[in-house]
């Protein structure tokens, strides 16, 4: 699903996988307290917007991450920015022509650009150094 949202929307899948593990640790059914659904953590008014009918549905969470991602990085030129506005929206980046210090997009940026740089990669658990690998199931 990543590769091909990546690939659809010409994304980074390390950049689209990174956020989702940021935002929801891979729960297809994750729900945050502000209201974000699905394993790309969007919010109800901005699922619709991206014409996401279901953000429970990790193939279409996925495909509407990557383009709005697509989009965030053509408006706003950098990864870091086009993260931001993911967050916060793009409205306070656009305001300031930064990542906006309102307590959690700093934080947000930094943790995906580190995931995105190897921090956090999984440690080799089994046989000649196979590594756990998350999937989606249906």
């Amino acid at each position: 699903m990543l590769r091909t949202a990546a690939m659809r929307w010409n994304v980074s899948a390390k950049l689209l996988a990174a956020q989702i593990y940021a935002e929801s640790s891979f729960n297809p059914f994750a729900v945050s307290k502000a209201g974000a659904q699905g394993i790309a953590q969007f919010m109800p008014e901005t699922a619709r917007g991206m014409g996401l009918d279901d953000a429970f549905d990790p193939e279409q969470a996925i495909d509407a991450q990557a383009h709005l991602m697509r989009d965030l990085l053509r408006q706003f030129g950098s990864v870091p920015l086009a993260l931001a506005a993911y967050n916060a929206g793009p409205g306070p980046v656009q305001a300031c022509g930064c990542v906006p210090n309102n307590g959690e997009s700093p934080g947000y940026v930094a943790r995906i650009l580190g995931l995105m740089s190897g921090a956090g990669v999984p440690l080799p658990v089994g046989p000649a150094g196979t590594t756990l690998e998350v999937r989606l199931v249906r």
